[in-house]
């Protein structure tokens, strides 16, 4: 029986969080910064959790965390 491989891409973008939650990182914070306000790039510094819509989709591609 061969190993179930996990997408590499998906693990360095996600999360597995000690609860069971997949945690993922806000877009729009790659580039432009300047003109974007103090209070919207510390909201977006910060960890969100994957909506559940996505969730099979997560454990697909990281079958061994979840």
């Amino acid at each position: 029986m061969p190993k179930v491989k996990t997408n590499r891409t998906a693990y360095k973008k996600l999360k597995v969080s000690s609860k069971g939650r997949v945690k993922r990182a806000h877009a729009n914070m790659s580039h432009n910064t300047a003109k974007k306000a103090s209070k919207r790039k510390r909201r977006l510094s910060k960890m969100a959790t994957l909506d559940k819509t996505n969730l099979n989709t997560a454990r697909k591609l990281l079958p061994n965390q979840l």
